[in-house]
């Protein structure tokens, strides 16, 4: 079987998402130069940071934290796209174990009871065919052995993708919404929302509403990267 793997990745060898260079052994997704290179944020306070200060007097956030810092034509920019949208689910679980790893050693989310993704419409997801933040979500869950929960929020309204949208007309943008199907069921829980990317934070800020609406409902956010 070793033998085969070696003969197949000969011909059809792995290359770096980001530059495209032949990857090599014990390299995934992306090669360590790449990796060296992505913008961390380099949050250190999860309470105060630029993702918490996104919803000051908008909505309470426990807790948040991005690992990286999205820059239009960056090497972010490229891992989001090829994520979100040419099927690279791979992408999620190299950002699930990085991620998964580092909140495991410092248990800034050890209070959480659950991991939830911001949900797909069913249309988009058909066409789609995954939510792109599923292995990632489901990989941080196995690190901090935290339950990840789907299909208790789920979205009922379709907006056209907001990737090319001014800044101006996402935080604007009012044809989102979603449903929290059981409130009771998250009473007295702690939830950790997840997401690929925030930029204005009005797609969370909508999620986070639902479970605020659940009675001593707490909620942090957790996402790959931060627009700057």
């Amino acid at each position: 079987m070793r033998l085969l793997k070696d003969f197949f990745h000969l011909f059809y060898p792995k290359l770096c998402t980001v530059c495209e260079d032949k990857l090599v052994a014990n390299e995934t997704t992306i090669c360590t130069l790449c990796r060296h290179d992505l913008p961390l944020t380099g949050f250190l306070d999860y309470k105060n940071n630029k993702v918490t200060q996104t919803f000051y007097g908008r909505i309470l956030i426990e807790k948040a934290f991005s690992l990286l810092l999205y820059r239009k034509k960056g090497s972010t920019q490229k891992l989001i796209q090829d994520l979100k949208y040419k099927g690279n689910e791979e992408i999620g679980l190299f950002f699930g174990n990085w991620l998964g790893a580092i909140l495991k050693e410092n248990n800034e989310f050890k209070t959480i009871d659950y991991i939830v993704p911001v949900p797909l419409h069913p249309k988009k997801l058909r066409e789609r065919g995954y939510n792109q933040v599923t292995k990632f979500g489901k990989t941080v869950s196995k690190h901090l052995e935290i339950v990840y929960l789907e299909n208790y929020l789920i979205r009922i309204s379709s907006a056209k993708t907001q990737t090319f949208k001014a800044r101006f007309e996402r935080f604007n943008n009012i044809d989102t919404k979603f449903l929290l199907t059981h409130p009771s069921f998250f009473n007295n829980k702690n939830i950790l929302l997840i997401d690929d990317v925030i930029t204005t934070g009005a797609t969370l800020e909508a999620c986070a509403k639902e479970f605020l609406k659940s009675k001593n409902c707490t909620v942090s956010i957790l996402t790959m990267a931060y627009t700057e």
